[in-house]
C-alpha cells in the first residue's frame, strides 16, 4: 500500500509541476531562458565545463534553452522533479518523505535568481552516493565491487567535485551516512578521510587553479545564484534535510521491525496520513510564500510585452496592479499599441514623470519594457542602448538571447551590418534562434529589402534622421522631435502628450492640442484629453476625473518629499 501511494504521489507531483509551469507561471519560464545564450559549439562546453560545477551548470543551460517551447520546458522540470524525489527514496529508503526535498526545491525555485544546474547538480551528487553505496553493499558477492567500494571515493570525489562543485559535499556526507549504516555509528568515523580529502581539493583548486575567484564562490554553491557571493539558505537546506533523512532511515527501519505485528496494522495508516498532511502543508507553503504576486506579476506583464499580447496585458492590469513604473510602462505600451493611450491612459495606475519611459536603472529587467518602447517609437539607438545595458548588467557574466537578438535588429535597422554579423554569428550557433539569424543574414546590405521590411522598413522611417545625444529631462522633447520628423508616427504623438501631462506641463498640452486634431487620426477628442481638459479649465475640482486623482496624487508625493 505504501508503495503504492509513493508511486501515485510521485505520478501525481509530476503532472502537478507540469501544469504549474506550462499553465499558470509560463512567464517564469521565459524569464529564465531570456538570461542566457546556450551555445552549440565545443568551445562553450569548454568554458562552461573550465571551473568545478561547470558540467552542472551546463547541463542547467541546456534544459533552459528548451524553455522556448513552453510545454516541453515544463515537461523537463516536472522530470527532473520527480528524478530528485527517486534518487532521495534510493538513498534514504523513505517513501512519502523523499517528497519533502522536492517541495523544499518547488520553493527555492520560486527565486528567479537561482539557476537549474543548482538541480542538475543536486541529483548527480545524490545518485552518485546511491550507486556508490549500491556497490559497497555488494562488494563481499564479486572482486571488482569490493574493489570499487574500498578505493573508488579516490577517483570519484574529484570528478563529481569538478562536475556539481561545492555540492560534492552532499555526495561525501552521504557516503558517510551510508557507510555509518552499513558498518556502524560507531566505525563511521572510518570514511571521514572523505571529507577532508574534499576540503583539500578545494583548497588546492582555489590557490592553484582559480585564483581569480574568492573563497566564498569556491567553498560554497554560489555559482548556481544568478547573484555572485550570495545564495538562498534553502541551497543549503535541501540538502541538509537529504542527509538527515539518511540518517534517520537507520531508526526508520528499526521502527518498523519492532511494529510488524498487531502495531503495523494501526501505526502504519496513522503514519501515512500525517506524512500527507504534511506535505500538503508544505506544498502549500511553498505556493504561497515561495512565489512573491507582485514581482511575478511583474516578470509576467515583460512576459507578454515581449510576445506581443496587447489585449491581455490591458485585462491584467484592469484585475491586478502592481504600482511601479515598470507595470505602468508595460501597461502604457499596450495601451498604445491598441490605440487607446489618449483614451485611458490615467484609467489605470502611472508612476509619475518615468510612467510611460523609464530611466536607465542598472538591472537585468527594469529597462526592458522601456527598450521595447523604445524600438516601436523608432528610437532605434536608445533601444540598441537600453538593451545592451540590460544585457551587461546579467550579474553573472551571460549573454541574452533575447536582447542580443534585439541588437542585432537594430543594428540592421541602422545599417551596421559589420557589428550585426558579429550578433548573428553569435545566434547561428544556438537552436531556436538560429533561423531567425539565418533570415535576418540574408538582408545584411540589401537596402531595398530592408526598406521593404514590414518592421524594420518602417522603424527605418520613422527614427531620427541624425544621431545626437540627450538627457533623460528633456523625454518630451525628443518624442515632440520624433513626432514633427514624421507626423506619421501617431505613438510618438500619444507619447508625447501623455509625457506632457504626466510632467504637468498643461500649457504645452493645449498648445499641442491642434496637432492632435490634425494628425492624431482620432474622429473625436480622446476621452481623456477631455478629461485633462476639464481638470485645466476647473483648476483640478473635477470629482472622479482620472487626470485630477494624477494630479493630487503627484502633487501630494511632492509635498511628502
Amino acid at each position: 500500500m505504501a508503495r503504492n501511494i509513493t508511486v501515485g504521489l510521485s505520478v501525481l507531483m509530476g503532472i502537478g509541476v507540469f501544469l504549474f509551469w506550462n499553465t499558470a507561471y509560463p512567464h517564469a519560464l521565459s524569464y529564465q531562458e531570456q538570461y542566457q545564450l546556450f551555445l552549440w559549439t565545443g568551445d562553450y562546453l569548454r568554458e562552461r565545463g573550465g571551473v568545478p560545477g561547470g558540467v552542472a551548470d551546463w547541463l542547467g543551460e541546456f534544459i533552459v534553452q528548451f524553455y522556448r517551447i513552453e510545454w516541453l520546458g515544463a515537461l523537463l522540470l516536472a522530470l527532473l522533479f520527480v528524478a530528485l524525489q527517486q534518487v532521495v527514496r534510493m538513498v534514504t529508503g523513505f517513501g512519502l518523505p523523499s517528497f519533502v526535498p522536492s517541495v523544499l526545491l518547488f520553493w527555492l525555485l520560486g527565486d528567479p535568481s537561482v539557476l537549474l544546474g543548482y538541480v542538475m547538480a543536486l541529483i548527480i551528487a545524490i545518485s552518485s552516493a546511491g550507486i556508490m553505496g549500491y556497490i559497497g553493499r555488494k562488494a563481499e558477492r564479486t572482486r571488482i565491487a569490493k574493489i570499487i567500494g574500498k578505493w573508488g571515493d579516490i577517483l570519484i570525489v574529484p570528478i563529481i567535485y569538478w562536475v556539481v562543485g561545492p555540492l560534492a559535499w552532499v555526495y561525501v556526507l552521504l557516503r558517510i551516512v551510508g557507510y555509518a549504516q552499513k558498518e556502524g555509528w560507531r566505525n563511521g568515523w572510518k570514511l571521514g578521510w572523505i571529507a577532508v580529502y574534499l576540503a583539500v581539493l578545494q583548497v588546492v583548486a582555489y590557490h592553484f587553479l582559480l585564483t581569480q575567484w574568492q573563497a566564498e564562490a569556491v567553498m560554497l554553491p554560489m555559482q548556481y545564484y544568478r547573484i555572485p557571493l550570495m545564495m538562498n539558505g534553502l541551497m543549503w537546506g535541501i540538502p541538509l534535510v537529504i542527509i538527515i533523512l539518511a540518517g534517520l532511515s537507520t531508526f526508520k527501519k528499526d521502527f518498523w521491525q519492532t511494529s510488524r505485528t498487531r502495531r503495523t496494522s494501526i501505526v502504519a495508516p496513522v503514519i501515512q496520513a500525517i506524512e500527507i498532511l504534511g506535505l500538503a502543508a508544505l506544498t502549500w507553503a511553498a505556493i504561497s510564500k515561495g512565489y512573491d504576486k507582485d514581482m511575478y506579476e511583474l516578470i509576467r506583464q515583460d512576459y507578454l510585452v515581449r510576445n506581443e499580447r496587447w489585449d491581455e496585458i490591458v485585462k491584467r492590469a484592469q484585475e491586478y496592479q502592481v504600482k511601479t513604473p515598470f507595470w505602468s510602462n508595460c501597461v502604457n505600451l499596450a495601451l498604445a499599441q491598441k490605440r487607446q493611450l489618449a483614451d485611458r491612459m490615467f484609467d489605470f495606475y502611472q508612476s509619475g514623470e518615468d510612467a510611460l519611459l523609464m530611466p536607465r536603472v542598472r538591472d537585468l529587467t527594469s529597462m526592458l519594457p522601456t527598450a521595447e518602447a523604445f524600438w516601436r517609437l523608432g528610437m532605434v539607438n536608445s533601444a540598441q542602448r537600453y538593451m545592451f545595458d540590460t544585457q551587461e548588467s546579467i550579474l553573472n557574466g551571460r549573454k541574452s538571447g533575447r536582447c542580443t537578438q534585439r541588437i542585432a535588429e537594430c543594428m540592421l535597422v541602422n545599417g551596421h551590418y559589420r557589428t550585426a554579423t558579429k550578433q548573428l554569428n553569435l545566434l547561428k550557433k544556438t537552436l531556436f534562434y538560429r533561423e531567425w539569424a539565418q533570415e535576418a543574414e540574408a538582408l545584411l546590405g540589401q537596402e531595398e529589402k530592408i526598406n521593404a521590411h514590414p518592421v524594420y522598413g518602417k522603424l527605418r522611417r520613422l527614427r531620427y534622421k541624425e544621431d545626437f545625444l540627450y538627457s533623460y529631462e528633456e523625454m518630451d522633447k525628443m518624442l515632440g522631435l520624433l513626432f514633427m520628423n514624421n507626423p506619421e508616427n501617431k505613438m510618438a504623438l500619444d507619447y508625447f502628450m501623455g509625457e506632457m501631462l504626466l510632467k504637468g506641463n498643461l500649457q504645452g498640452f493645449q498648445q499641442y492640442m491642434g496637432a492632435v486634431q490634425q494628425y492624431g487620426g482620432y474622429r473625436m477628442m480622446p476621452i481623456g484629453y477631455q478629461d485633462a481638459m476639464r481638470c485645466i479649465q476647473m483648476q483640478g475640482n473635477v470629482p472622479g476625473s482620472p487626470y485630477a486623482n494624477y494630479a493630487k496624487r503627484m502633487m501630494a508625493g511632492r509635498r511628502d518629499s
